[in-house]
């Protein structure tokens, strides 16, 4: 069995992603803590995963770290837009957002 990753180096905004995430890591090279942005996409029936060095995580300090799942429903330009909004918003309503009905998850 095959335990590898799939990695991709590319995304288009038009493409539909499984995740949107947004992380502060240890560099690969152990020079500090950076944040990643990271996507989960669809490569040839694979989920595959593109990974972006957005800088050191200082310049976070304060901004929540991200985990937006789409699950093939919305774009990686929607959710780019979406971690835009949410980076620094202090109250989130998934519910609301992802036009669920929380009665009919009860």
């Amino acid at each position: 069995m095959n335990n590898l990753a799939v990695i991709t180096n590319t995304v288009t905004g038009d493409e539909k992603a499984w995740s949107y995430m947004e992380l502060h890591q240890q560099s690969p090279k152990f020079k500090g803590i950076r944040r990643y942005r990271i996507i989960g996409v669809n490569r040839d029936g694979n989920l595959a995963e593109y990974r972006e060095d957005m800088g050191p995580s200082k310049k976070y300090k304060g901004v929540r770290e991200l985990n937006i799942p789409s699950v093939w429903e919305h774009t990686v330009d929607e959710l780019r837009d979406l971690a835009q909004e949410l980076r620094n918003e202090t109250k989130i309503d998934l519910y609301d957002w992802m036009s669920l009905d929380k009665m009919n998850l009860a």
